[in-house]
């Protein structure tokens, strides 16, 4: 896919601030600290976008790129980071389930995990939502350089024993650095963004 324009369109904690349209739009969706903002310039092939922040949980928001006019990107907010007091992690729930059921647009979920982490109850939780919620998700198993290629196939095993439930389509073995599976995730985005 040749990215011709990104464009930021807005930051939204509710529904009504959501941008109007009806573009095929993925979220992004990993627990924080996970890889998901590299994943996504990686995407994109821009260094700069995604607002990125080195200390984890800062995405408050649902921020929301338009991609080519083609398809609608929502980064949502890491999940399960230690530091973020209880009452903001409810607040975060409650966005990010109203995200997930009342989007129409919302054509699939880029579920993203970290190859090196064993399933968390979070990332598990997430799945079943999904599930529950019959949204259709592609796992992104992040941070594919970091492993050997045995210790790799091994995880890749594990996660995806974990998390190809029913609503899953497909799986990618990615890695932000050298763009591992990022040809493989395009195909897989426009095929459901012509659907």
């Amino acid at each position: 896919m040749k990215i011709i324009s990104t464009e930021f369109i807005t930051g939204a904690v509710s529904a009504k601030q959501y941008p109007k349209g009806a573009l095929p739009e993925f979220a992004f969706a990993g627990r924080s600290n996970v890889g998901k903002s590299s994943l996504i310039k990686s995407l994109l092939n821009r260094k700069k976008l995604v607002r990125i922040s080195s200390s984890p949980g800062k995405t408050r928001e649902i921020n929301f790129f338009n991609i080519n006019d083609a398809m609608m990107f929502a980064d949502l907010p890491g999940y399960g980071f230690a530091r973020v007091p209880p009452a903001l992690q409810r607040q975060w729930k409650k966005m990010i389930e109203e995200y997930l059921t009342q989007r129409e647009p919302l054509t699939a979920i880029v579920f993203i995990v970290d190859v090196r982490r064993k399933p968390t109850e979070l990332d598990l939780t997430l799945k079943e939502w999904l599930e529950e919620l019959d949204r259709d998700y592609i796992l992104a198993i992040t941070k594919a350089d970091k492993l050997s290629a045995s210790e790799r196939s091994k995880q890749v095993k594990i996660i995806k024993s974990a998390f190809m439930g029913k609503n899953a389509l497909d799986f990618t073995v990615y890695s932000s650095k050298n763009h591992t599976g990022r040809k493989e995730l395009w195909a897989q985005l426009q095929k459901l963004a012509h659907h």
